[in-house]
């Protein structure tokens, strides 16, 4: 009995370790299309917080999103906190079966990521410019159309597998 107990104790534990996968959301509603939701004008708000959860650092973005067919341009034009700005412009295309790669100056190779239902996974290494070094640092980041309109944003940033902190973001597509 004790056995047992242990297993089942353990595979709980490994079950709570386990992370979501994109395809967790293939049922749910609404469906993400990249090309649909970043197209025209689209706002955003977000947070930078530290390993610790300490806000370090505020922005707004604003981008200006074009496709051609399955080719598409995401303009960021990010405002921070402190004053400085920012410009990073995705040059995105969309695969088949729901798979996106996307390049940006400041991103190491190709971002490659997959869409199911109304979630999008991004996965890229960013090369982030930190105290007149250049760090190159894993990006996670997973995208939530909550409507039409609203669109959540969480990203998780590690170096060497050590977590940095996370990027929160939403976004609102201008009608």
């Amino acid at each position: 009995m004790k056995r047992r107990m242990l297993l089942g104790a353990g595979a709980l534990l490994l079950a709570g370790c386990a992370a979501p996968e994109v395809s967790d959301y293939a049922a749910e509603q609404p469906a993400l299309d990249l090309r649909a939701y970043f197209n025209g004008r689209v706002d955003g708000w977000g947070i930078f917080t530290d390993r610790s959860g300490r806000v370090v650092k505020r922005f707004t973005v604003v981008m200006d999103c074009t496709w051609q067919g399955d080719q598409g341009v995401l303009d960021e034009d990010f405002t921070y906190s402190d004053g400085t700005r920012q410009r990073r412009v995705w040059r995105v295309r969309k695969l088949p079966d729901g798979r996106y790669t996307g390049q940006a100056d400041d991103v190491v190779g190709e971002a490659v990521g997959q869409a199911r239902g109304n979630a999008l996974r991004w996965n890229y290494t960013l090369a982030l410019p930190v105290d007149g070094r250049t760090w190159h640092v894993q990006m996670d980041d997973w995208m939530y159309l909550m409507s039409d309109r609203v669109l959540l944003n969480r990203t998780a940033m590690s170096k060497f597998g050590i977590h940095l902190g996370e990027v929160t973001l939403s976004f609102t597509r201008r009608p």
